[in-house]
C-alpha cells in the first residue's frame, strides 16, 4: 500500500494535481472488511490530505457510529484522488485517470463489502469478489431529507450485512 501512495503522491494522469494542495489517498487497515468509497476530496480534505473530514465526513462519521462502525476500522477512499476546482463533480477523464488506482487499492484492502457513495462511485468496475453496495454520496444525505432517510436505511442494512458474513 505505501507503494501506491507513493505512485500516487506523483501522479500526474490528469490537470487536477495542478488544483490542490495534497494528493488525499485512503486511509485505514489493510486489509479491511469494509471499504468506504466516495468521489473526490473537497476543500478541507484538500487542507489536511485525509478523506471525508469535512462536514460530509462528520456527517458519515455519525451514521457508522450509530450503526456500530468505527471508523478507524474501516478503509476510507476517494474516486478520485484530488480536489476538482470549486468542488465541481469530476469529469469522465478525471475519474478514468484515477480508476486503476482504486482497482489496485481493492486488491491490496481485499473487502469483503465495498460502499459505493454517489454517482461517480457507483461507476467503479465490480471486479473483486466482494459485495458491492450503491448508496448515496453523505453530502447529499446532508441535503435533502429523503436521501438522509435512505443514506442511513442503507447503513442499517450495512451493518446486518456484515454481521452475517
Amino acid at each position: 500500500m505505501e507503494e501506491l501512495r507513493e505512485v500516487l503522491k506523483r501522479c500526474r494522469r490528469c490537470r487536477l494535481w495542478q488544483v490542490g494542495l495534497n494528493t488525499v489517498v485512503g486511509e485505514g487497515p489493510v486489509p479491511s472488511e469494509i471499504m468506504l468509497v466516495g468521489q473526490n476530496p473537497g476543500a478541507e480534505e484538500d487542507v489536511v490530505g485525509r478523506p471525508f473530514v469535512g462536514r460530509a465526513g462528520r456527517f458519515l462519521d455519525g451514521v457508522l457510529s450509530e450503526n456500530g462502525f468505527c471508523r478507524s476500522e474501516l478503509y476510507v477512499t476517494n474516486v478520485v484522488k484530488h480536489r476538482t476546482p470549486r468542488n465541481r463533480i469530476p469529469k469522465q477523464d478525471e475519474v478514468a485517470a484515477c480508476m486503476p488506482y482504486l482497482m489496485q487499492e481493492i486488491v491490496l484492502v481485499k473487502p469483503k463489502i465495498v460502499v459505493l457513495m454517489g454517482r461517480i462511485a457507483w461507476q467503479v468496475p465490480r471486479a473483486s469478489r466482494a459485495f458491492y453496495v450503491e448508496t448515496f454520496h453523505p453530502s447529499a444525505a446532508m441535503r435533502f431529507p429523503r436521501v438522509r432517510r435512505r443514506f442511513v436505511s442503507d447503513f442499517r442494512r450495512l451493518k446486518s450485512l456484515f454481521n452475517s458474513t
